[in-house]
């Protein structure tokens, strides 16, 4: 298995605290998630984040419902998080997401390694398909950040 690595980075003209208190709040990852990706947490609110948390979701792969779980594996407010897929449709996911902040406001750094099963298919269906999705999902995700804290 060679995972694939996805990097992107946004300024948010707001403080860290506000910033990351947004993203400790697993219940906004379905506002700033594409509808089509059919994004619903199946654990109950409110959802406390913190290092060893689960959380359930279920999302669509090729229309399809499948059941994601991911573990909170480091959590440090105001800097840091990690979540990693503990079952899902990739056979390793591993994101970091950074919060830094600057005189112009908070950059939010997203690393995302993740890769797929099935291995030469998988990488087949990566070059075809998973990758352009995994973009568009977090250019939207750009999107909504702005809007959401008044960047646009």
């Amino acid at each position: 298995m060679v995972p694939h690595t996805l990097r992107r980075e946004q300024l948010v003209k707001r403080p860290r605290d506000e910033v990351f208190a947004f993203f400790s709040r697993p219940e906004n990852l379905a506002a700033i998630t594409p509808e089509k990706v059919g994004f619903k947490i199946m654990t109950p609110s409110p959802i406390t984040m913190q290092t060893g948390a689960v959380i359930d979701y279920t999302i669509r792969v090729f229309g399809l419902p499948v059941r994601w779980t991911t573990l909170i594996s480091e959590y440090r407010p105001p800097y840091k998080f990690i979540d990693v897929q503990l079952r899902g449709p990739y056979s390793f996911w591993y994101h970091t997401h950074y919060f830094e902040e600057t005189t112009e406001g908070t950059i939010l750094r997203d690393e995302v390694s993740y890769a797929l099963p099935v291995g030469p298919l998988g990488r087949l269906v990566h070059g075809l398909f998973v990758k352009r999705q995994l973009k568009n999902i977090f250019d939207y995700r750009a999107r909504v950040i702005a809007e959401h804290f008044g960047d646009t």
